[in-house]
């Protein structure tokens, strides 16, 4: 199951919030999004969990609690946020595409984010993939 993490603390590491998410179940990947121009936080994350059973006990005992001084905000993620896709991390349109965080065919949303035809945020032109923004 796909987490979205929201209202996250500057200070918070992915450490923290696997170790937070553990305590319901198995977690596959955690994912801080990042400003890719300075690297910077941008205050969400994705965790993917191994079970949606497991995700649903992470959401229910996590909403609205308060780790590093900022309270959270968790639901699952939709699918068809251009995280998502298909698959998990480093899946076919998962956080990693193709080819990892913004390589050649993929980046955030891989090969079938919801910005493009082919390519989500960071695939083969740029912003949008082969199909310009593929609308």
């Amino acid at each position: 199951m796909k987490i979205h993490v929201g209202n996250l603390s500057d200070e918070i590491s992915e450490d923290d919030i696997r170790e937070a998410f553990e305590k319901s179940g198995a977690v596959e990947s955690v994912l801080i999004a990042k400003n890719k121009y300075n690297g910077q936080s941008k205050i969400f994350a994705f965790v993917v969990m191994n079970s949606d059973e497991e995700g649903k006990s992470a959401i229910d005992s996590l909403d609205g609690k308060e780790l590093k001084g900022s309270t959270l905000k968790v639901s699952e993620a939709l699918a068809d946020e251009a995280h998502g896709g298909k698959g998990g991390p480093g899946g076919k349109g998962g956080f990693g595409g193709k080819k990892g965080h913004g390589g050649t065919k993929g980046g955030f949303g891989g090969s079938k984010g919801s910005n493009s035809s082919k390519g989500g945020f960071e695939g083969k032109k740029s912003f949008g993939g082969r199909g310009g923004r593929g609308r």
